[in-house]
């Protein structure tokens, strides 16, 4: 028997479960949605497939591409503006393309002709990503008969030639003189409508991305517990829903709770807590940077910034993801970039017993000339402390950034 549930928006969603098959569709009005449930048993039952295209005779890889976005769309789930735009570009580079023709040798000229066009390894991954995502859902959800193979032996032959690969994990960390500059140019800059400099350090105190910031709520904002839910964060799968309640720390140089007590007064009536865009964030930081000379730095790389921080504080990966947002810990591992320096002073929790053995120069000792002078000799640590961990020396906190920024 079909199941029929009325969606907040006033339509109507038919589910059918067949014979193992499981086909789901949208419509207006009640009616509509019984009669199309109706059919599709009757069609399962005759062994066709059980949703029929939506495009006539689809001939096209255009076609394709418009029938995945017409269903996305149907489900509330229309493509956001990174995906929408590679998938128009894809329209005007493909779409023409018979169906017959979308072959592996046709796959592999495009990867060349992108790569001579100047795009990188990522940028042509992405592009083969979403070919094979289109012409997948057209096979899956409307049984449309096209081949999802030679897309991926194109990709095989595209990686062996160094076409498509993985991007470069960043590992750019601002300096102390870089982020003194810049907080110095966001204060004395009288232009600057967007308070750059507060936000720099929320988002050094936070890990939080621009949109992020330009996202949260005063109503989202516990006083008590000191934490704020971020709405709709960032994850592979779905970002729709992914709300995160997020600790207002003061652990990476610069207390996010005392950040929003400056910002309160500047916000003037409206809920949001910094009501800015993001992408104008991101614009006046690269312009800044530009007028700065500080290259390769971007606004993204304070969220790494902020997670390298936290772990230098002596945070675990499971702390750190708690404020980062992050679910998978590998994906953590490459925001994280320990400065070798800060290793210093850090012992184990757990010191191994140590060895009764006898006293007496040994070779390093006698090397490095401090069993002459034992003033000179490196103290050892404490057994009674040995359960503890020095935190190490944090170098960020000489930096004295004006709050008034």
């Amino acid at each position: 028997m079909p199941t029929f549930k009325q969606l907040p928006s006033g339509n109507w969603r038919a589910q059918v479960r067949r014979k193992g098959v499981y086909a789901s569709e949208t419509f207006r009005r009640h009616k509509d949605a019984q009669e199309w449930a109706l059919a599709t048993e009757r069609r399962i039952d005759l062994g066709e497939p059980a949703t029929r295209s939506k495009v006539k005779d689809p001939t096209t890889f255009g076609d394709l591409i418009d029938l995945h976005v017409t269903d996305m769309k149907e489900v509330l789930r229309a493509p956001r503006r990174s995906k929408a735009f590679t998938l128009d570009a894809l329209n005007t580079k493909l779409g023409k393309l018979k169906l017959k023709d979308l072959t592996r040798e046709r796959l592999i000229q495009f990867g060349k002709d992108r790569a001579k066009e100047g795009a990188g390894p990522v940028t042509i991954s992405m592009d083969i990503g979403y070919i094979k995502l289109v012409v997948s859902h057209a096979a899956a959800v409307h049984g449309i008969r096209v081949q999802v193979e030679p897309i991926d032996l194109a990709r095989i032959a595209l990686k062996r030639l160094g076409l498509v690969g993985k991007g470069r994990e960043r590992d750019r960390r601002p300096t102390l003189d870089e982020l003194q500059a810049l907080a110095d140019y966001f204060a004395n800059n009288s232009r600057q409508i967007i308070p750059l400099g507060r936000i720099m350090r929320f988002a050094i105190a936070t890990a939080m991305r621009q949109d992020e910031i330009c996202r949260i709520r005063w109503e989202d904002i516990d006083a008590k517990a000191r934490t704020v839910i971020v709405r709709d964060r960032k994850d592979p799968r779905d970002k729709n829903g992914n709300d995160q309640k997020v600790p207002l720390l003061d652990v990476t140089g610069f207390d996010a709770w005392a950040i929003l007590g400056e910002q309160k007064s500047f916000s003037g009536n409206s809920s949001l807590v910094f009501p800015y865009n993001g992408r104008s964030v991101g614009t006046a930081f690269r312009r800044a940077c530009k007028e700065l000379k500080i290259k390769d730095l971007k606004f993204h790389d304070l969220r790494h910034e902020a997670a390298s921080r936290l772990f230098e504080a002596g945070f675990t990966i499971e702390q750190a993801a708690l404020v980062t947002g992050h679910k998978d810990w590998k994906m953590l591992k490459r925001y994280t970039h320990l400065r070798p320096e800060h290793l210093r002073g850090v012992r184990p929790k757990n010191l191994p017993p140590s060895l009764d053995l006898p006293t007496g120069p040994t070779p390093a000792d006698i090397a490095l000339g401090a069993w002459s002078n034992p003033e000179r000799r490196a103290p050892q640590p404490n057994p009674a402390h040995a359960s503890q961990v020095a935190k190490p020396h944090l170098e960020h906190e000489a930096l004295s950034l004006s709050a008034s920024i």
